[in-house]
């Protein structure tokens, strides 16, 4: 099957969507299928149907889209809009066979219309969180702002069949906002390559407990949470945190840290960095507010880490905790710190759990994940010219998964 992927930014993998997009190219290649990307690119004048030599994926690339007034929350979240270009659209989608829309913005939404005057089959997936967008204007906990970016966001879904969702929060949530298409609960998936193992620790990390969060630098992911518990934890002598990632709070992070026994570890790392760093910390925390997944969550786990993750109404990490020892109120550091404190002083305790949620993160390995998400191409593929069904359904890949502890949203 000629798959092809458009979304606005695809090169840079410095938030979420990306680095799920380039692991389902990749995970789609594994199996046999032609993957091609419609993006962003730096240079957008040298088409080529040679691929990439990053990733052997040939690109369709397009101009930049510049938003007055808008321009900050995308940087904030590490995003680059694409400009729509119909001729370099149609060209693509007249080589696909099917094409899988990543994003909800002008790109997605041209490729989609025009996908549709030339009978090609398209699918979509929910990777933007409403959240994404409020908590960079500082309107996160704003609840009714949040419902109309969903409410903006629905035309845009509701022209597809089929949704491909992270998680069952998220496709919850877009049920409980009126949308119609059926909805395919799928993990983005754990790239293969994470597994569980442990590193001596090196550098800062040597003598040290190390607490270890990776995502973008920004409001809704809370890092500021994690310091503040640092500072109230009883063992903060001993603790050393890694934020992983880069955004525009890094130097607010780096300042507040500073009076930390041990200044945090702030910066980006590569995905085999960040594997390594992994495999030398002894806990993973996630604080974030706001996530319809969060697969950095699901790589620490993979690698043998217990996590300590905040049960925010509008995150689905919660997920992911086992019991009740794996979670704390969120946005209350005070609760974090006894969390953190209590899996300090339990060596052996979290060296049994770890190997636990190892076994969970390895239920979401990507090559487990990528053929429900198949499936929904190929239905579609199928469904091509037929009359819709019009009972929405939803498509959950939960058989033989553990289940992680619900909790109140």
């Amino acid at each position: 099957m000629r798959v092809l992927l458009v979304i606005d930014q695809f090169e840079d993998p410095t938030n979420g969507t990306t680095v799920s997009a380039r692991r389902f190219a990749a995970a789609l290649r594994r199996r046999g299928h032609e993957v091609r990307v419609a993006c962003y690119a730096d240079d957008a004048t040298q088409r080529s149907d040679a691929p990439h030599p990053a990733d052997d994926v040939v690109r369709y690339p397009l101009r930049r889209r510049g938003v007055p007034g808008f321009d900050r929350v995308v940087a904030a979240q590490g995003w680059v809009l694409a400009k729509p270009d119909d001729d370099v659209l149609r060209e693509a989608l007249r080589w696909a066979d099917i094409a899988h829309v990543m994003s909800p913005f002008w790109l997605g939404s041209r490729a989609q219309r025009l996908a549709g005057a030339l009978g090609v089959p398209a699918t979509a997936a929910f990777h933007v969180q409403p959240e994404n967008v409020t908590y960079s204007l500082g309107l996160g906990r704003v609840r009714p702002l949040n419902d109309l970016v969903y409410a903006v966001f629905r035309p845009f879904y509701d022209r597809f069949g089929h949704v491909h969702c992270p998680s069952r929060f998220i496709a919850d949530e877009l049920r409980n906002h009126g949308y119609r298409a059926s909805l395919h609960v799928v993990s983005n998936g754990v790239d293969p390559r994470f597994v569980p193992r442990r590193l001596p620790k090196w550098g800062d990390l040597a003598g040290r407990f190390v607490i270890t969060m990776t995502g973008r630098l920004s409001r809704e992911k809370r890092q500021d949470v994690l310091l503040e518990a640092v500072r109230r934890s009883r063992h903060a002598e001993r603790i050393q945190v890694v934020l992983a990632g880069r955004g525009p709070l890094a130097e607010r992070y780096a300042r507040l840290g500073r009076s930390l026994p041990h200044p945090p570890v702030i910066g980006f790392l590569s995905q085999d960095a960040l594997r390594d760093v992994l495999a030398s910390s002894d806990l993973y925390v996630h604080a974030a507010d706001a996530e319809i997944e969060a697969v950095g969550c699901l790589e620490a786990v993979a690698t043998g880490l217990v996590p300590v993750i905040a049960d925010a109404r509008a995150s689905a990490t919660g997920q992911f905790a086992l019991d009740e020892r794996s979670l704390f109120r969120a946005g209350d550091p005070t609760d974090l710190a006894r969390a953190i404190d209590y899996w300090v002083e339990h060596d052996d305790e979290r060296a049994r759990m770890g190997s636990v949620y190892a076994e969970l993160g390895a239920e979401h390995a990507i090559d487990r994940c990528v053929p429900r998400i198949e499936e929904m191409l190929l239905r579609a593929v199928a469904e091509q010219g037929r009359a819709a069904d019009p009972t929405a359904l939803d498509h959950e890949d939960t058989e033989g998964r553990t289940h992680g502890r619900s909790h109140e949203r």
